[in-house]
């Protein structure tokens, strides 16, 4: 007889989801310090813009996952006095200024390389580089970025892919160790070829690294906070949300008749509010409303964990008709 396949493991609780959601950003937070000093020490010893620019990223790192840690311990928490709609906005705050930050340092490191540029073209001679330190830096960086971006990985996949704040500090780690990555490659090849087909350019190889790392992650940046900006805006959330919460309401529609006049979803950090306008058909009470959006809110959090639903009972989708509106 075959074996019978073992039954799927009951969802993670949400005190275990915030615990291993704060030891991840906590170990974060000391991670990226040591990047930061170590970047910031390695670019005075060797006169390297593109290590310090590569210290400044993991400062902002060693921030964000300061405060993205004291926002997870908030996020889940229900309305209140002083928030009556949660606090969940803060969690796409955080990604959004988080993106903003980011970009405001790429753009800082693209105008000190043009300006090393600029000046190098005008006759000046910019700092020799010096390239003892910055191997072991190297080495240490990349390998704590892969670290970071492992754990971080883990513990968004762990805690069902919710997170918006694991999921941008998986992707700043990544991008960190490519930029790490990127940085050894120009300036190896820098230090290699300073006597041969690079010497052109090479007092101001150091800042070309630069203007080329930072025009590749300045798309991923903008992406981002596009999607904090959209979060905040309250833009309709994506195709595929909205088919899966449509799916998730039809039983209950099903159940108790009537009809489905509009339903819109939209997201906010980790949560879902999924509005839906509804037409029973018949004259209902209070209780029965409230048992109707108990259901839905019961079988949409079991693809969208989190989620809630606003019940509307109307005739109506979510705009007044213009024959009737009076505005």
């Amino acid at each position: 007889m075959a074996d019978t396949p073992p039954a799927p493991s009951p969802p993670m609780d949400a005190a275990r989801i915030l615990k291993l959601e704060g030891r991840s950003l906590q170990i974060a937070m000391w991670g990226n310090l040591f990047m930061a000093v170590a970047g910031i020490v390695a670019a005075i010893l060797s006169n390297s813009i593109a290590i310090m620019t590569d210290g400044l990223f993991s400062l902002i790192g060693f921030t964000a996952a300061f405060l993205g840690r004291r926002i997870s311990q908030k996020v889940e928490a229900g309305p209140d006095r002083v928030r009556p709609m949660g606090y969940a906005a803060d969690e796409a705050l955080f990604t959004t200024f988080r993106a903003l930050s980011l970009l405001g340092l790429v753009f800082f490191a693209v105008a000190t390389a043009c300006m090393s540029i600029y000046k190098y073209l005008s006759g000046g001679t910019p700092p020799q580089l010096v390239f003892a330190p910055l191997l072991i830096y190297f080495v240490l960086i990349g390998a704590t970025c892969f670290l970071l971006w492992a754990l971080h990985h883990w513990t968004w996949s762990r805690t069902g892919k919710t997170s918006d704040i694991l999921r941008l500090e998986a992707n700043a780690s990544m991008f960190d160790g490519i930029i790490t990555a990127a940085a050894a490659i120009g300036l190896g090849a820098v230090y290699v070829y300073r006597d041969g087909f690079l010497a052109p350019i090479a007092p101001i190889g150091d800042s070309i690294v630069v203007l080329i790392l930072c025009l590749f992650v300045v798309g991923q940046y903008r992406r981002d906070l596009m999607a904090g900006l959209g979060e905040l805006a309250g833009v309709t959330a994506s195709p595929a949300t909205l088919a899966t919460a449509r799916r998730a309401i039809r039983p209950a529609i099903a159940e108790h008749g009537g009809t489905l006049t509009d339903l819109s979803v939209t997201k906010l950090g980790r949560s879902h509010l999924v509005t839906v306008y509804f037409d029973p058909g018949q004259p209902v009470t209070a209780s029965k409303v409230d048992e109707i959006n108990l259901r839905m809110i019961k079988d949409v959090r079991t693809d969208l964990p989190g989620a809630d639903v606003l019940l509307v009972i109307t005739e109506h989708p979510r705009r007044w008709p213009d024959e009737i509106s009076p505005f």
